[in-house]
C-alpha cells in the first residue's frame, strides 16, 4: 500500500538532486564529469518514474522507467564517454556570452519565472497540487536549463549533452503535468540515438574532405579497414 509521506519526501529529494545535476551541467568543464551529471541526473527520472508507479499503480511508468535507465543511464552515456575518449577532449573551457556563475544566475530566474508563470495558469496547484506542480516547474526550468548549454557552451559534444538535459526536463513535465504516451518517449529516445550518431561525426570533423575525414577516423581509432594493405 502506497504511503504518501514516504512517497513525497523521495520525490522531494529526487527534485533536488535533478536541480543539483543541472547547475553542475551548466557550469562544469570537465567533460568526463559531465556525461557522469547526465547518467546521475537520468537515474533519478528512473527512480522518480517507479516512485510514481508505485504510488499510481500504473504499469506504463515501469515500462518508461526501463527505458530510461537502459538508453539514459548505460548506453547513451556509455556511447558518449567512449567518443570522448576517442577524440581525447577532456575539457571545454570555452564559453559563448555567459560565464559559468552568470547561467547558474540566469537558470535561478528562469526557474522563478516558469513557477509565477504556473502558478497564475493552475492557480490552486501550489498549494493542493503538490509535487505534481513542482514537478512541472523543475521539468520546464530544465528544459531551459539544457537550452543554455547549448547556446553557452562550443563543443559540439558539450552541446548534446544541453540537448540530452532537455529532453530530461520534458520527461520530467510529461510525468507530472499529463501523460506521456510509452511509444512516445520511446520515439524520442531513437531520436536521441540518431543525434549521438550525428554528434560522432560533427565532433570529429565535417568540415574536412572526405580524404581528410577518412584519415581522422583512422586516427581516432573510430573506422578499421578490412583489408590490410599487401
Amino acid at each position: 500500500m502506497s504511503d504518501p509521506a514516504f512517497f513525497d519526501g523521495l520525490v522531494k529529494i529526487l527534485f533536488v538532486c535533478v536541480i543539483i545535476t543541472s547547475a553542475y551541467i551548466i557550469t562544469t568543464r570537465n567533460l568526463v564529469s559531465l556525461v557522469r551529471v547526465y547518467a546521475l541526473q537520468s537515474l533519478s527520472l528512473v527512480v522518480i518514474a517507479l516512485s510514481l508507479a508505485w504510488y499510481e499503480n500504473a504499469a506504463i511508468l515501469l515500462e518508461i522507467a526501463l527505458l530510461t535507465l537502459v538508453f539514459k543511464v548505460i548506453v547513451i552515456p556509455y556511447f558518449i564517454a567512449t567518443v570522448q575518449e576517442k577524440i581525447r577532449i577532456k575539457r571545454d573551457i570555452e564559453f559563448h556570452f555567459l560565464s559559468p556563475a552568470s547561467s547558474l544566475l540566469i537558470s535561478l530566474a528562469l526557474m522563478i519565472v516558469v513557477y509565477i508563470a504556473l502558478s497564475r495558469v493552475f492557480s490552486p496547484a501550489p498549494a493542493e497540487g503538490g509535487l505534481f506542480f513542482f514537478g512541472a516547474v523543475i521539468g520546464i526550468s530544465l528544459v531551459m536549463m539544457g537550452m543554455m548549454v547549448t547556446f553557452s557552451r562550443k563543443k559540439a559534444i558539450t552541446k548534446v549533452l544541453g540537448y540530452l538535459s532537455m529532453e530530461n526536463g520534458v520527461l520530467l513535465f510529461g510525468l507530472f503535468a499529463t501523460e506521456l504516451p510509452f511509444i512516445i518517449e520511446f520515439l524520442i529516445v531513437i531520436d536521441l540515438v540518431i543525434l549521438i550518431l550525428l554528434t560522432t561525426i560533427l565532433t570529429v570533423g565535417i568540415d574536412s574532405t572526405l580524404e581528410d575525414y577518412h584519415n581522422r577516423l583512422h586516427r581516432f581509432y573510430l573506422w578499421e579497414d578490412q583489408e590490410e594493405s599487401p
